[in-house]
């Protein structure tokens, strides 16, 4: 199979009302989304190797020369990653609770064949000579790179409508949000909020989630990151964070725990940043040791012809009992035995004593009475993203950490860690959602520029 290949400026305003009950009125319509870019595919020649030239590769079919020998420009081959990509359509139109970034870290954590991918295959697919150019795999896979990938597969393959992600749906952002308010230890009274602000940026409807390649411009949500994004949004709705509202709500929150430790303890800022703090330290750090660790050597090499063979697996088994001598020299600990599969990296539990678990924790101290139902005490906001980039632009923000605050960083490091993508990739999702929230707000910041314009003319 063949296929194709602003700085950021804190504004303040006034922030979306949320009201516990939902009883505020949906005042944001769906906006426009950013649509990958349309990629012409060309056909391929297919050239036949001679006799002669297959019987110098040694491959055990003509996939290798004929991979090798596509050279034409806009045209990308069927490699790992696209594999890969592939498999996550299949789970999507499955609808399985299995999100990209869950995937990918599980071939990252070797659960799923990836890297020297080739070992597992049976004996009588003997691959070497051109084939080592096919699969040999030099770096881990990236988010943005099999989402897109994933999207030209499912474009090259004419695929129909995917099966609606519903209310019911793993993927839909209400559940998505539940999943990750758990796993990165906040109040569960949070979800309400996370609920409102689906609704209100109109990104909980059916025709918005599902995937359609067959569409003018094909798109997929990325269900995790903007799910993640929602989180981020409704922690600036209720504590603001810039680096001062958070930390005076903590100190009301922490005097009323100390003064009514039999009642249920309000949510504490500070005290969930230095948990999550401490732990998310101590997980990046394994997790980076672990890479350092990684042997990408692999124990079944290729090797370009059967003349090479018996020199190859020679210099290989040297490799191999020197790096054992060597590990038994720098670490005699034990190997750990490696864990299941699992779509949770951070557990909380009542039961755990060492580190608090706010699940249980309520939003009382961030909330105020409104007739009868509960408001924000906070009633500013500040966009993640003034100005967007032009769409020439190959991406839609920019993300200078410099110009936010410790707290927003904080978040946002967290979060794209646990998704393993780059924050600036997270920060223009919270921007995008954000766009669709306060559309009247960047309306008028468009008219006032297009006047200024008129003026200098």
């Amino acid at each position: 199979m063949v296929l194709e290949e602003n700085p950021s400026h804190s504004d303040w305003d006034s922030a979306p009302e949320l009201l516990s009950d939902f009883s505020c009125p949906t005042f944001v319509e769906s906006g426009a989304e950013s649509q990958p870019d349309d990629h012409i595919r060309k056909p391929f020649p297919i050239s036949k190797a001679s006799q002669s030239e297959t019987a110098s590769v040694c491959s055990g079919s003509l996939d290798g020369v004929e991979y090798s020998l596509r050279k034409e420009k806009g045209v990308v081959k069927m490699t790992v990653p696209s594999t890969l990509a592939f498999c996550y359509l299949a789970l999507l139109w499955q609808r399985e609770t299995i999100t990209l970034s869950d995937l990918l870290r599980f071939v990252e954590e070797d659960h799923i064949p990836y890297i020297n991918a080739f070992q597992h295959f049976p004996e009588e697919m003997k691959l070497y000579g051109r084939d080592k150019g096919i699969f040999a795999i030099e770096s881990w896979p990236n988010y943005e790179d099999i989402h897109k990938k994933m999207i030209e597969v499912a474009t090259f393959l004419d695929l129909p409508r995917f099966p609606d992600i519903t209310e019911d749906c793993y993927l839909h952002p209400n559940i998505l949000c539940m999943k990750y308010l758990m796993e990165v230890n906040l109040p569960d009274e949070m979800h309400s909020f996370t609920c409102q602000v689906v609704k209100m940026a109109g990104i909980g409807e059916v025709d918005f989630l599902t995937f359609d390649p067959i569409a003018k411009m094909a798109k997929t949500v990325k269900y995790d990151v903007q799910a993640i994004a929602v989180i981020v949004i409704v922690l600036k709705l209720l504590f603001l964070l810039d680096d001062s509202l958070e930390w005076s709500l903590s100190t009301i929150a922490e005097k009323y725990n100390e003064e009514n430790k039999e009642d249920k303890p309000w949510f504490d800022f500070r005290k969930w940043y230095q948990v999550m703090k401490k732990s998310f330290d101590d997980k990046k750090q394994k997790w980076e040791e672990a890479r350092a660790k990684y042997v990408w050597k692999s124990e079944k090499p290729l090797y370009h012809s059967s003349i090479d063979r018996s020199v190859v697996y020679k210099r290989r088994e040297m490799v191999v009992n020197l790096q054992k001598q060597f590990s038994t020299l720098v670490d005699s600990t034990p190997t750990v035995e490696k864990k299941s599969p699992s779509s949770f990296q951070f557990n909380w539990t009542e039961e755990d004593t060492d580190k608090t678990c706010f699940h249980g924790h309520s939003l009382q101290g961030i909330l105020k009475k409104k007739g009868q139902s509960l408001t924000t005490k906070n009633s500013l906001y500040w966009l993640s993203t003034q100005k967007f980039c032009k769409s020439y632009c190959k991406h839609v923000t920019t993300y200078e950490e410099s110009n936010f605050s410790l707290s927003y960083q904080f978040i946002l490091n967290l979060f794209s860690f646990l998704l393993r993508i780059k924050t600036s990739f997270l920060h223009e999702e919270v921007s995008l959602i954000e766009k669709r929230l306060f559309k009247t707000k960047y309306s008028k910041t468009k008219k006032k520029s297009s006047r200024s314009r008129k003026v200098r003319k």
